[in-house]
């Protein structure tokens, strides 16, 4: 029997409307039936559409070499491990090896730091502000968070340099960060409280800074306590066990076939090659980068799809940083078609892109598939979900949430993209042993932002990238999101 609802003003929920909408599902078939298999049922995968699944398939025909699967675990590092994922495959070549992990936790580590003395700093800037001010509240929403965006990840390697992971292993709390930032952004919250009312009682802004830098001494006791202490040097040792393209497998070839060979100058020189090259330096974190990375790091441009916005444009968005010196985020919107053009033209170019997406969104992660479909809610709920890109943005259904690479790309016989080869950082055991295979719909629909390097760029592109960017206000429901990955 039905609610006995009163009759109610306009706009209410009352019997009238709940009439109505028990005959229209009435009206559709007896629904005991669906009641039963989704109140019983996991939604997806009553939902999964599997004559799309039996489409798929794992081939590839442009990929590049991974330098390992890595796993952030429970912490929102995703841009970050990206960001070492983008620079790992090339450094492994180079070192001879087949797999190299550099540490998330010693970047992490910096990273907090950073955002906490950039939290104090907005404190101060916004001190005279009512604490309802719209900007205010973003600031304190998330102090200390582990979001963020490869401009983060660049800028910290650029001051802090990188180690490799044996540096500065993972804990149990930089793998499972959640306890660690309700109590650094407790702290952080009621350091805000202090300064500004240290702003009522009209201490000067250069007294409000150097209680700040007394504070940041808490913060960095709470990182060395969980993260433990970063290093200041370190040495590396290692044994390659790749050889190079050029090596030849023997010296036979200068010989002539009947040539004689002392054989006891040939066992001495294969004693000789047998053994084992252990390489062994000593760097700081900042020497190990310069050495490896620090003159032939490509500049990096942002490029995003978000057609509530006006193409070839590029915008900046106001206190999009993790650091206080650092300049806001600068992004070129274009047509998803150009994000393509030049991720395959990365690719192609053996190199690895960076990219940030709504992961939530049709994914198959059994197999590793995003694919639009691919789980079909229309035909379990009888209804329409079907939204535009555009209407999905302005209205909150997407958003960047998530950081991956991109190592290849399958296409067709005109060169067009039909799916891409996608490293995530959620471990080998998700996904197809860590990889996913995102077909080319979806990446029209659900990718959000590329980072590609600025020497692949085209004229009419750069041109674009020499304007004085349009500042957009923090509070913009899509380049908030770009706030918070």
């Amino acid at each position: 029997m039905l609610p006995q609802v009163g009759s109610a003003e306009d706009g209410a929920v009352d019997s009238r409307l709940i009439e109505q909408y028990q005959k229209q599902l009435e009206d559709n078939g007896d629904p005991t039936f669906l009641i039963n298999a989704i109140t019983n049922n996991n939604i997806k995968g009553l939902s999964l559409n599997r004559e799309l699944l039996l489409t798929h398939n794992d081939i590839v025909n442009h990929s590049l070499k991974s330098a390992g699967i890595t796993n952030q675990k429970g912490s929102g590092r995703c841009w970050m491990f990206a960001g070492f994922n983008v620079l790992t495959p090339d450094l492994a070549t180079r070192m001879k090896l087949s797999k190299f992990e550099l540490s998330q936790s010693y970047l992490a580590f910096w990273d907090k730091m950073e955002k906490a003395n950039l939290f104090l700093e907005d404190i101060i800037r916004l001190a005279d502000k009512p604490i309802n001010d719209r900007e205010l509240q973003i600031v304190l929403e998330s102090p200390i968070g582990d979001g963020g965006w490869w401009h983060y990840f660049a800028g910290l390697v650029d001051k802090y340099g990188v180690v490799p992971i044996s540096a500065m292993p993972e804990t149990k709390q930089s793998s499972s960060t959640g306890m660690l930032n309700k109590l650094a952004t407790s702290k952080l919250r009621g350091f805000a409280s202090e300064l500004r009312q240290m702003h009522v009682d009209d201490k000067k802004e250069k007294d409000l800074r150097k209680r700040k830098e007394a504070m940041l001494g808490d913060i960095y006791t709470i990182l060395v306590y969980t993260y433990g202490q970063p290093p200041t040097e370190f040495t590396i040792r290692y044994e390659p066990t790749e050889k190079d393209d050029k090596e030849d497998d023997a010296d036979s070839t200068d010989l002539d076939i009947g040539d004689d060979v002392d054989d006891d100058n040939g066992d001495k020189d294969n004693d000789k090659d047998d053994k084992p090259e252990i390489i062994e330096a000593r760097y700081t974190p900042a020497s190990f980068y310069e050495e490896f990375f620090g003159a032939e790091l490509p500049e990096y441009v942002a490029l995003c799809n978000n057609p509530t916005r006006e193409y070839g444009t590029l915008y900046q968005i106001e206190t999009s940083r993790n650091m206080y010196e650092m300049e806001d985020f600068v992004i070129l919107n274009l047509p998803i078609e150009r994000l393509k053009h030049y991720s395959v033209k990365a690719l192609l170019d053996s190199q690895v892109v960076w990219f940030a997406c709504d992961v939530g969104k049709q994914n198959y992660g059994d197999s590793g598939i995003f694919m639009e479909g691919i789980y079909d809610y229309n035909r379990t709920f009888g209804m329409d979900f079907k939204l535009s890109k555009r209407d999905r943005i302005a209205f909150k259904d997407i958003s960047p949430n998530h950081a991956m690479v991109l190592m290849g790309v399958d296409t067709a016989s005109d060169g067009t993209p039909v799916k891409w080869l996608v490293e995530n950082s959620w471990g080998s055991k998700k996904g197809d042993e860590g990889n996913w295979y995102m077909y080319d719909d979806w990446f029209s629909e659900y990718v959000l932002v590329t980072i590609i390097d600025k020497g692949q760029m085209e004229e009419a592109e750069l041109e674009m990238l020499r304007k004085k960017p349009l500042p957009v206000e923090p509070w913009d429901p899509f380049f908030l999101a770009l706030r918070r990955l």
